[in-house]
């Protein structure tokens, strides 16, 4: 079996279960959660950096961000699944770093919230990474991607970053891209893997 480090509310380790799920790999990984604040936990000697998601493989050794994990996982299904092979792979993999370049922001908000003093805060700081995702959300919503019947890492990718938008930030993005929103409607209803993925905590 294979080990995947995360947390439920992780959007880069809902995109690795998406991923596994449909690949047909879910089965052969177990799921265990991951306390990236406690030094006791094991992580910090499976991973350097503590973060998650990292996935623990049979021998021990460990692959991490989920990018890698995600294309190491599309080759043991045989390559090409949900990572495009030849030119193909180029716009999927600008869309994923698009999409996990908003999860990236959107966690700063959130750390900046939950870990700093209130009178240490910085607001335009704060504003910076605001303004990050709106430009990207700006950007997707003028043209939402297509997709084939299958998600590429890109789709999952981006359905995750708008599922850690409506989680931590209640949704407020959906008033100002209603194509986006209608995208994700769309993904959620094609893919069930987004909806059984779900943090419910």
């Amino acid at each position: 079996m294979l080990t995947l480090r995360s947390s439920p509310a992780s959007p880069f380790g809902r995109k690795v279960k998406i991923a596994a799920l449909e690949l047909g790999l879910i089965d052969t990984i177990d799921i265990v959660a991951a306390d990236t604040n406690d030094p006791a936990d094991p992580l910090r000697q499976q991973n350097p950096l503590g973060k998650i998601p990292t996935l623990v493989l049979e021998d021990g050794t460990t692959l991490f961000d989920s990018r890698v994990i995600v294309d190491y996982l599309d080759h043991l299904a045989g390559g090409g699944k949900i990572i495009p092979a030849g030119v193909a792979r180029f716009p999927q993999l600008r869309l994923q770093a698009l999409a996990d370049g908003i999860c990236d922001a959107a966690l700063l908000q959130v750390y900046e919230t939950r870990f700093r003093p209130e009178e240490g805060r910085n607001a335009a700081w704060v504003a910076n990474q605001a303004g990050k995702v709106s430009r990207a959300l700006i950007a997707l919503e003028v043209a939402p991607p297509a997709y084939p019947d299958r998600p590429r890492i890109g789709e999952i990718a981006l359905a995750c970053a708008l599922g850690y938008l409506d989680l931590r930030f209640a949704g407020a993005w959906r008033a100002e891209y209603p194509a986006l929103v209608a995208w994700l409607d769309a993904f959620a209803a094609k893919v069930p893997a987004f909806e059984a993925t779900r943090f419910k905590g």
